[in-house]
Parts: structure tokens; sequence; C-alpha cells
């Protein structure tokens, strides 16, 4: 990017953007709702767009000079329904959790029941906390993983469906590391009359790059952020029936918020064909492959990884059996170089600001470049570190393997 202007007018944020953009270069992100934009994602960001407003959508604005907007908001709804074959798309929304509200608002009354996912389970905040607007506006139900598998158990589903007879089923998760059974949540849902939303804000270059299954032809509605696995900017969209095409769009406008940002907009229609070319699936078969290795080569160290594994990009490692919990561990891993996130666990016994595990996840590495022997090595120094922790010498050691490595694989957009 050019930062000449930037560099003249604000020299304080332009010192900090610098210090930000060392550390991504030298440093590892194993956070797995972060990515790396392309060149040409993060330039159509940094556009006269952002000079426009444009409350409505294309073709019915309340403001004057949208015509050029309207192309440009119409391709990035052309590209998402050919990525992920849906019938309906509003590109509109700002960010996943206000995607969701506007799902919500779309569908159902404050105060209707909904079925989701714990939160320690794997679920999300806006799948019904307390503490989320989601838990205060709706009476949510939850169902958990297995005790033993770590994984969904759809019987268990059928029958808290069944007792609690919710408006809505959500499925799509934050901290879930195995394939979702689209198809009989839909059947579930069809069997107590409730609407289907899936969240795919995680998966969603997973399932572009037809690395896992596609809820979109099924449910009949579906949010997502268009970063993370997808690789765009910071922003999301929602996927419909159809049938409820105008529920969403008025939802999402007027109902949830005023203007889109048109610059984000077209750094999103930038990410879609950028996922549409052939070139991206491979990108998302190795995501996965990468999260499989890394966690094959946690468990062979000792590490309890939940549910044995993954199918995704993410997996979470139970930390507790090492004598820590997630929040030293994430402290860890940063004093070397590696940026995670603490996570909990199922049913676990400590608060969610120090819960016991660890969430990694390997979009980011992997869009650099990074394959099967990079996992291998990257384990053993967060074994290495975890073992070493109160060791000055060997954490030094091992940031400055972490960085050669991180060198060697350069970030995309830098």
């Amino acid at each position: 990017m050019d930062y000449s202007n930037l560099k003249k007018d604000d020299q304080e944020i332009m010192k900090i953007i610098n210090k930000e953009e060392k550390r991504q270069i030298e440093e590892m992100e194993m956070i797995a709702s972060e990515n790396y934009v392309s060149k040409a994602v993060l330039e159509a960001m940094g556009t006269v767009l952002t000079n426009k407003y444009s409350e409505g959508y294309p073709g019915k604005r309340y403001y004057g000079g949208n015509h050029v907007i309207d192309e440009i908001e119409n391709i990035a709804i052309e590209r998402a329904k050919l990525l992920f074959g849906a019938e309906h798309v509003n590109v509109q929304p700002l960010s996943g959790s206000p995607a969701n509200a506007a799902v919500y608002f779309a569908f159902l009354k404050p105060g209707e029941k909904v079925l989701g996912l714990r939160l320690d389970h794997g679920g999300h905040l806006s799948h019904g906390h307390p503490v989320n607007f989601s838990g205060m506006l709706y009476d949510f139900a939850h169902y958990e993983v297995d005790a033993e598998s770590g994984r969904i158990d759809m019987d268990a589903v059928r029958k808290i469906a069944q007792k609690e007879k919710p408006k809505m089923i959500v499925a799509g998760y934050s901290a879930y590391s195995r394939e979702i059974e689209w198809k009989k949540f839909k059947e579930i849902a069809d069997e107590v009359g409730a609407f289907t939303f899936a969240d795919i804000a995680h998966t969603a270059g997973l399932i572009a790059g037809e690395q896992m299954e596609n809820p979109v032809p099924i449910f009949d509605v579906v949010s997502t952020t268009t970063h993370k696995t997808l690789r765009g900017p910071r922003g999301a969209m929602i996927m419909c029936k159809e049938e409820f095409a105008q529920k969403i769009d008025k939802a999402v406008f007027p109902g949830m918020q005023g203007g889109p940002h048109d610059h984000i907009t077209a750094a999103k229609a930038v990410a879609f064909k950028e996922a549409l070319d052939p070139s991206f699936k491979e990108y998302a078969k190795q995501v996965i492959s990468n999260a499989s290795v890394l966690a094959g080569e946690l468990m062979s160290l000792g590490y309890h990884v939940i549910s044995d594994g993954t199918d995704n990009h993410l997996l979470v490692a139970d930390m507790s059996s090492k004598g820590l919990s997630g929040k030293d561990a994430e402290n860890v891993l940063d004093r070397i170089g590696i940026s995670v996130s603490r996570s909990t666990i199922p049913n676990d016994p400590n608060p969610p600001m120090n819960p016991s595990g660890v969430r990694f996840g390997t979009p980011a590495i992997t869009t650099r470049g990074m394959k099967e022997t990079e996992m291998k090595r990257i384990a053993v120094w967060i074994d290495s570190a975890i073992k070493n922790r109160e060791n000055i010498e060997v954490l030094d050691s091992i940031k400055k393997e972490v960085r050669e490595m991180c060198l060697e694989f350069p970030i995309p957009s830098v």
C-alpha cells in the first residue's frame, strides 16, 4: 500500500501501523478467526467508495448518485450466489453479530424460543448467551456435545427439540471442529416446525472451496462473515431462500442498520472472485490438512484435543493436563510469537475469561504457504514453550525460530 500521505499527515498513526505490520510479518497468526487478505482486497477497502452514502438497495436508494454503487453491490451479490448456490444474498451486513441479529429480527419476535449450541461447547455469543443481545431478547434452549466423543449427538438434539418446540434451530459454531449434519438438523426442524439458521462464519471459505458440506441449499437462512476462512474484508452477508428475501432485506435495512460500507462491499466482491478461482479449492483443502496434522501432532505429544481431531480449520486443546489454564497458555505462546485464543472446553470448570482450553486455527498460516512439514515443527514449538514456560532463554530461542519461519513465508498483502 502507498502510505505516503499518511506518513506526511499523521506520523503517530503511521508508526503504530508499521508496528502492527512488523508484528504480522514476524509472528504467526493461529487464531482460527483470522486470516490475511490479498493485495487486491486490501486495495479495494481503501477507495473513494467510502465517500458515498447508499441507504437502501440497488435501484431503490434513499440518496441520489448511486448508479455506480449499484453496479458494485450487484456484482458482489451475483458472485456470492454463484459461490454458494444461494437464491438470495444480502451483502450489506457490517459484521457477523449484526448479521445474526438481522436474521433473528426477520424470523422471530422477542421472547420466542430458539435452540442453539452452548457457548462452552463451541457455540457463539450470538447463539443465545445470557450476556448477549440474543440471550436477552430471545428464549434460548441449548444442546451440547457428547461428553465422551466431543461431537454433537443428533439424537439428543432431536429429543431437546421435541421437548422445547423452538421457533428456530441454529447450527454452525465458533469452536466446534467437526462436520455438521445439516440435513439431520433440517429433518429435526421440519419435525417440530422450526426455521433453520446456519451460521457458517468460521467455515464459509471451506464450504466455498468445496471441502465441507454446504447448508445454503438446505437451510432457510445462512449467515457468514466475509473474513476468516473466506479471506475477504471484515464484514458479513446473509443468504436465504427466495421466499424469505424481503424479510431479510427489511431486517438489515431499515431494521438493523443504515448505509452500507460500499468500500467493503467492493472488497467482498473481490474476495468472492478469488474464492471462485480453482486455486481456492486447493487452499481450503490445505487448511484442513494442516489442522488435521497439527491436531495429530499435539495428541501424540500428550495433549487432549476435543473430539480427538478436526474436520475443519480449527482444534481446541485442553491445557489443564499440562498444569496451566487457557489464558496462561495463550500468554506463553504470545511470548514466542504465536497468537492463539483461549477457549472454553465442554463443561469447563473454569470461567470464560480464564478457561481450560486453547483454540488453534490454520487459515492464516496456510495463506502464507505453510504446509504439513511446518505444522509438525509448530507443534514441537508449542509443546516446548508450554514445558519451558518459565525459561526465558528457551522461549527466546523458540521465538527466533518462529520469526525465521515467518520470514520464509511472507504475507501476501505486505
